[in-house]
């Protein structure tokens, strides 16, 4: 079983989060949302769009991945291909730990 097959068993397990596999990738899940982030938007004006979507996305990541490894941020650090020490700095600067 590969670690896509498991983190995707793992998530079809947890009811807590959603399924958005209808999209087919990352990317196009991302242009879905951010469509509809847009036609909600209407007329009004947004600023900082990038770091808004990127602090999203980069939360949603370091969550997802700590979960798919029980917890533990050596092995979380280097699905990402950062170090520890970096992964911690972040998941702080979320709130995650």
């Amino acid at each position: 079983m590969t670690d896509s097959d498991i983190l995707k068993s793992k998530l079809e397990n947890d009811s807590a989060i959603p399924h958005i596999n209808k999209y087919g990738s990352i990317r196009s899940c991302l242009v879905h949302a951010l469509n509809e982030y847009f036609h909600d938007l209407g007329d009004q004006s947004t600023h900082n769009l990038y770091s808004l979507v990127f602090k999203e996305v980069e939360a949603s990541l370091l969550k997802t991945t700590l979960a798919f490894t029980n917890q533990n941020q050596s092995k979380a650090a280097e699905m990402l291909g950062i170090n520890r020490g970096t992964l911690r700095k972040k998941l702080k600067e979320y709130g995650l730990i």
